[in-house]
C-alpha cells in the first residue's frame, strides 16, 4: 500500500487492448487502486508507451522485468492480461512471493469468480480466475434461473466483433470454451453446460451480443414471473459495474415441443421449459472502442475484485 495515497499498488502484465483499458480504468474510476507498473513483451506497444507517458514504471521483459523493477515490493496485487499458457508461467514465479493475482486469462488456476454472483467467496484466494468475455456476461443469467428453478442444462452463444479479438483471445478459444462451459455449471449453477463463442467480421463492428438458453422443469407461470424478475434483477447487478450492459428484449421461456430431442443434453430427462435471454454490452469506450464490449467487461469485472480486496483491506489497516 502507497503511505503517500494509502491506495494499494498494481501491476498489469500484458500491454494489449485488455491490460491498456485496465491501466486507464485504474486511473480514472479506481478509488482504492493506483498503478505501479505496466509489463509486456512488446517494447512497441501501444499500451507500454502509454504507460510511460503517465509516468508508471515499465518494462518489455515479461514476469522477470517485473520481477526486477525497483517498486516491486511494494506491489500488492497483479493483473495477468496475457494468456493462458503465459499465466501458468507467470503464476509459477509470482504466487511464491505472496502477491495477489487477477488472472483475466482462461488459464482458471484459482477459482473461478463473476462478482454479481461470488465475488465475496474467494477474496482471500492467492488467484482467482475471470473465467471469459463470455462468462462474465452470461454466467450472471444462468445463476439466476438456477436461483428460481433447477437448470438441467445452460447453453451460452457469445457474439463479438472479430476487430476486438487480438492475438491473446484468438490464441485462447479452446481454453474459452472449455473454461467457461466448466464455470457454467461451478458459478452458474447448471447440473451441464455449453459455450460457443463467435467472431463477427462485419463492418462497421458489431457490439457484443450473448444468447443465454437454459433448460429446466417450470411448468407454472408463477415461475415464469420469478424467473424473470430474477434475470432482470441480476441484469441490474451487473450494470451497477458494467454500464453498457443489458437485455436486448424481454425474456423468453417457452414450452418444449414434444418432438424436440433435448434428453441428449440432459442425461435422458426432459425438462418442460426453455428460457432464453438475450444480452448485449457496450464497453465504456475509456481505451477501446464502444463494440468492444467483450474486453470492457473483462476489465470492469477485474476491476471489481481488485477493488474489494483492496477496500478490505483499507478498512482494516
Amino acid at each position: 500500500m502507497s503511505e503517500t495515497t494509502g491506495k494499494t499498488k498494481v501491476a498489469i502484465i500484458g500491454s494489449g487492448n485488455i491490460g491498456t483499458d485496465l491501466m486507464i480504468k485504474v486511473m480514472r474510476t479506481s478509488e482504492h487502486l493506483e498503478m505501479g507498473a505496466m509489463v509486456g513483451i512488446d517494447p512497441n506497444s501501444d499500451g507500454l508507451a502509454r504507460a510511460k507517458r503517465f509516468g508508471f514504471a515499465t518494462t518489455a521483459e515479461g514476469v522477470d522485468g517485473l520481477m526486477a523493477l525497483e517498486g516491486f515490493d511494494d506491489i500488492e496485487i497483479i493483473f495477468d492480461a496475457t494468456s493462458a499458457k503465459a499465466h501458468v508461467h507467470n503464476a509459477g514465479k509470482l504466487t511464491p512471493l505472496g502477491k495477489r493475482l487477477i488472472d483475466l486469462t482462461p488459464a482458471a488456476i484459482g477459482p473461478y469468480v463473476v462478482p454479481a454472483v461470488n465475488l465475496d467467496d474467494h477474496l482471500d484466494a492467492p488467484n482467482v480466475n475471470m473465467v471469459t468475455c463470455g462468462g462474465q456476461a452470461t454466467i450472471p443469467i444462468v445463476n439466476a434461473v438456477s436461483r428460481v428453478v433447477p437448470v438441467a442444462y445452460a447453453e451460452i452463444v457469445a457474439s463479438i466483433s472479430s476487430k476486438s479479438a487480438g492475438p491473446g483471445t484468438r490464441a485462447n478459444i479452446d481454453e474459452f470454451t472449455e473454461t467457461t462451459s466448466a464455470a457454467i455449471v461451478e458459478v452458474g449453477g447448471a447440473e451441464r453446460g455449453k459455450a460457443i463463442i463467435i467472431l463477427n467480421p462485419a463492418e462497421p463492428p458489431l457490439i457484443m451480443r450473448d444468447t443465454v438458453f437454459c433448460l429446466v422443469d417450470a411448468p407454472d407461470e408463477s415461475m415464469h414471473d420469478e424467473i424473470r424478475a430474477s434475470i432482470e434483477k441480476m441484469v441490474g447487478d451487473v450494470a451497477a459495474y458494467v454500464p453498457g450492459y443489458r437485455l436486448k428484449q424481454q425474456v423468453q421461456i417457452n414450452a418444449i415441443p414434444a418432438d424436440q430431442p433435448v434428453h441428449t443434453l440432459t442425461d435422458g430427462r426432459r425438462p418442460s421449459h426453455q428460457v432464453s435471454a438475450f444480452l448485449e454490452v457496450e464497453g465504456a469506450a475509456h481505451y477501446l472502442p464502444a463494440y468492444a464490449g467483450n474486453l470492457d467487461i473483462m476489465t470492469s469485472a477485474g476491476l471489481q475484485v481488485a477493488e474489494r480486496i483492496a477496500a478490505r483491506k483499507a478498512a482494516t489497516a
